[in-house]
């Protein structure tokens, strides 16, 4: 990974899971930006679950990943954090510099991030019964990329908002890992998939995949 200059009193902290989207977007954010951290591994279901232990509560009550630790101070939440990324570290920016193409771009980052996520999220689905989760999480992620396909038919360029990459190309990836996860069909999705295809080109891209982390198991990779 690139090195950032940017002066730092030690590297950051992220804690993390391979398969975590919210993780992976926050990876891909700082490869763009060049930024080396320390990764700590937050195993989502082994032994209930190390979110779950005393040690990370007092990192993030909410008991989610990622959370990221900087100078002492630990952020969470995984678009707060790439705010936080594109404010400090210099390189290629996130955003645009025009407020209205800014929300833009926040918005399409959203839609994925609130809209569509949480609801095939593990922690939803591990209230449902065992029979019923694989459909829920198809019908919503299915649901939520109709209405971005349409989004992106009038926003997108080579990559989501025109053709620069930005915020929202930072969260697609993940969320079309997990919609081939649970099988939706992505042939009806063109732009996405075609804007899919550019960023996974792209090496930033690449090492914040699940399969690249230390914490992916072998037979995944």
């Amino acid at each position: 990974m690139l090195t950032n200059q940017f002066a730092m009193s030690a590297k950051p902290i992220l804690y993390s899971y391979f398969r975590s989207s919210c993780s992976w977007r926050v990876r891909i954010a700082l490869a763009i930006k060049g930024v080396e951290y320390e990764y700590k591994a937050v195993h989502l279901m082994k032994d209930g679950g190390e979110q779950h232990t005393e040690d990370f509560k007092s990192k993030n009550p909410m008991q989610q990943v990622p959370a990221f630790v900087v100078d002492n101070q630990t952020l969470v939440q995984s678009l707060p954090i790439i705010e936080y990324i594109e404010e400090v570290y210099p390189g290629p920016s996130l955003l645009p510099k025009d407020p209205i193409q800014r929300a833009k771009v926040r918005g399409l980052a959203e839609v994925i991030n609130s809209g569509i996520q949480p609801l095939q999220n593990l922690t939803v689905l591990q209230y449902l019964n065992e029979d019923t989760k694989k459909d829920w999480a198809k019908h919503w992620i299915h649901s939520g990329f109709v209405n971005l396909e349409k989004m992106l038919k009038e926003t997108s360029g080579k990559y989501c908002f025109g053709d620069e990459i930005s915020m929202a190309d930072c969260c697609l990836p993940p969320q079309i890992f997990n919609a081939n996860r649970f099988q939706v069909d992505m042939n009806e999705f063109p732009i996405i998939s075609r804007i899919n295809e550019e960023l996974s080109k792209i090496e930033a891209f690449r090492v914040a995949e699940p399969k690249r982390q230390p914490d992916c198991p072998d037979d995944l990779k």
